[in-house]
């Protein structure tokens, strides 16, 4: 049997450099290369694109687009880790664990959009609760999530690294203040919201990690549930997952690290509160389960491999 071929387009990004850490060594797939001098060559591209059976796109959503727009066969599949389709019509939401039909449409799709990282971390928490009718979708919802600079691609993570970096790169930074983030339309979509939430992201002075954090009033959730069982109900939802975990309740960590997870390709749900308020925390690699880890899992499903195939649990 044939191995499937597999392009990355936009290798030299921080998510293409990281899905091919984790595809480079693997004797399942044929991976196929661009000459370095041909990467923004667009007749080079369109023949790599259209050789390949599965292609992962790591650029601009205005090149992910064009991209597309170059494959000409209706036998090369695609993953797209831009923002450009992942509300798009004909697109299928990279996210295997919300549901059996999420696994299914991934399997079978010809065009899979991978989440966005700060969207990951609401809609692991997020979705469940508004299936299992716990969570209202007209229910105001306050979100901040916390990641490391790397999430911030080359740009960023040159700032931060440098000798001479601003002082100001020294203390957790407030962005997205204009509460317009470009992962808000795929949070509201996905979890079927009547509203996007309010969303603070926070970008800090560690390499990689993610901390994505909703906020609940027990009170106004139907049958006003207390912290613990609405951690009971998520770790029954996502039993037998082999990427998606839900903490025991009450562990005995007094803090959680962002970084708790960095290196790794799973996510993990912690829930904390009490009778009146929760607060539903998702720690994950911004890198990893919050992009190339996902992208890989998308990849594995796709093709029929085990979807844990070259990723670290």
């Amino acid at each position: 049997m044939m191995k499937p071929k597999v392009y990355i387009d936009g290798q030299e990004g921080t998510t293409g450099l990281q899905i091919y850490e984790r595809l480079g060594q693997r004797s399942d797939i044929d991976l196929l290369r661009i000459d370095p001098a041909k990467r923004k060559d667009v007749d080079e591209r369109r023949k790599l694109l259209n050789a390949a059976d599965l292609v992962f796109l790591c650029l601009p959503d205005a090149a992910a687009r064009e991209a597309v727009s170059l494959i000409d066969n209706d036998h090369t599949r695609v993953i797209d880790a831009s923002t450009a389709h992942r509300t798009a019509q004909g697109w299928v939401y990279g996210f295997a664990e919300l549901s059996a039909a999420h696994r299914a449409a991934i399997a079978a799709s010809k065009r899979v959009a991978n989440p966005g990282c700060h969207a990951t971390g609401l809609i692991a928490s997020v979705y469940p609760l508004v299936q299992m009718g716990l969570l209202l979708r007209d229910d105001p919802l306050t979100f901040f999530s916390l990641t490391g600079y790397s999430g911030g691609g080359k740009k960023m993570i040159a700032e931060y690294e440098s000798p001479a970096r601003d002082t100001k790169l020294n203390a957790p930074r407030i962005y997205g203040l204009n509460l317009r983030h470009k992962h808000l339309p795929e949070m509201q979509t996905v979890c079927g919201l009547a509203q996007p939430p309010v969303f603070c992201p926070v970008v800090d002075d560690y390499y990689k990690g993610m901390a994505g954090t909703v906020l609940l009033h027990n009170a106004r959730l139907p049958g006003s549930p207390t912290a613990q069982m609405l951690r009971d109900r998520l770790a029954d939802y996502y039993a037998g997952q082999a990427l998606v975990s839900v903490a025991p309740f009450g562990g005995e960590e007094p803090m959680l690290a962002a970084n708790s997870l960095a290196g790794k390709d799973s996510l993990q749900l912690v829930v904390y509160g009490h009778e009146e308020q929760t607060c539903i925390t998702a720690l994950f690699d911004n890198l990893g389960k919050g992009a190339s880890g996902a992208a890989v899992q998308n990849m594995n499903i796709m093709l029929g491999l085990d979807e844990t195939t070259g990723l670290s649990l």
